[in-house]
């Protein structure tokens, strides 16, 4: 009954706010599909495939073109004018584009985050930079063997539950520190759980209101509380040697506003894990299901570690520059898998191909429709080194 009300009651605000704010008539600008239902405009015609959608809708109306998503004008942009246009003009902001989408995910005040982008952007870069990923490939190639033996030799487990189970506790004991918070398989399961809640909800519960995405809003609550031990911990055990402090240390150290340290530590796991595990999934699954790719990249680690055991393998960044048909399958993934559109806010009205996008709208690339996986393509690509 509540949700009725609440459906009932959005409907009648979308009514109102699209008569106020958004006035068909005299509309100028490039033509914009409202789709049926007030405020939320298109969005379920778009969201059961975003990339036909978008596709026909640039059969239909041309290169540029407006949908009305949730509230929202989404300008979408292709051929070469339009991606310059939103790689180079200064009439484009990104940060004001994800401020709203961060607050809403994290609960992060708009001040803070502005305060506080820049500074982290350029931290996390330095961090992450191939000049001090040696200090941690070794600790998590290290993880990653301990829960891999930690499966047993076979199992019947999905290969993507799989995946997540090795590289979440992973990835965070190396960003965060070891043992942390995620301390017996209860725990680790509970985080799993909650994480996974808030990361498949991520995109429509940064904009949807929290009366209809109430188990995302459950786990997000969870998340926050205890991270805010987990920021407690890391503070009190900060060492004041940089050689051996975590990557969420030293977001603590640049922070501004040390109160929203757990809100930060929510991002960095949303962050570190949201892209990198669909990626690992269709970089494994791409591999085992063609026997040609499999058996180039078993000769190619033979080729790199010989006959070494598995158990005293050590990755190391000449290894990685030596792996390059993994390299490449890893690429392929990332074709087949792209992540979501990057979007730009219009700060000031600009004219891409004849059409004017103005200010608030959000501007986009037209993502292109993907094509099968060519496993030729990655062999010829691996070789010739382009």
């Amino acid at each position: 009954m509540d949700g009725a009300i609440a459906v009932l009651l959005a409907i009648v605000i979308g009514v109102l706010m699209k008569l106020v704010f958004f006035p068909t008539r005299g509309y100028k600008g490039p033509p914009c599909i409202y789709g049926w239902i007030p405020w939320f405009g298109a969005a379920f015609q778009f969201g059961r495939s975003p990339l036909e959608f978008i596709e026909e809708a640039r059969l239909k109306y041309g290169p540029v073109f407006t949908i009305y998503l949730l509230g929202k004008r989404y300008t979408f942009v292709a051929e070469e004018e339009g991606f310059q246009a939103f790689c180079t003009s200064k009439d484009l902001d990104f940060e004001q584009a994800v401020q709203q989408s961060v607050q809403h995910a994290v609960s992060i005040p708009e001040d803070i985050f502005y305060k506080n982008r820049s500074r982290l952007y350029s931290m996390m870069k330095g961090r992450l930079s191939t000049s001090h990923l040696h200090q941690l490939s070794g600790s998590l190639c290290r993880e990653f063997k301990n829960y891999i033996e930690d499966l047993g030799p076979e199992g019947t487990k999905e290969l993507t539950d799989l995946v997540r189970h090795i590289m979440f506790p992973a990835v965070v004991n190396i960003l965060f520190g070891k043992d942390l918070f995620l301390t017996t398989r209860d725990n680790i399961k509970e985080f799993e759980d909650h994480f996974q809640n808030f990361d498949n909800g991520f995109e429509y519960a940064t904009q949807l209101p929290a009366c209809f995405m109430r188990k995302w809003t459950k786990s997000k609550k969870w998340l926050l509380k205890s991270f805010e031990n987990v920021a407690l911990h890391a503070e009190k055990s900060n060492p004041s040697d940089g050689s051996s402090k975590t990557v969420y240390q030293y977001l603590l150290d640049t922070l501004h506003g040390r109160q929203f340290g757990a809100h930060y530590g929510v991002l960095l796991l949303w962050a570190s894990q949201a892209n990198a595990i669909p990626v690992a999934f269709w970089t494994l699954a791409f591999i085992v299901s063609d026997a040609s790719v499999y058996k180039n990249i078993m000769k190619e680690l033979e080729t790199v570690y010989g006959k070494t055991d598995k158990d005293n393998i050590r990755v190391s960044e000449d290894d990685l520059k030596s792996l390059q048909f993994i390299k490449w399958c890893i690429l392929e993934a990332i074709r087949l898998r792209a992540p979501g559109a990057i979007v730009k806010k219009v700060i000031n009205p600009i004219v891409v191909q004849a059409e004017q996008a103005k200010s608030w709208e959000l501007l986009s690339v037209q993502p292109p429709l993907p094509f099968p996986t060519i496993s030729q393509r990655v062999l010829i690509t691996s070789r010739s080194g382009k």
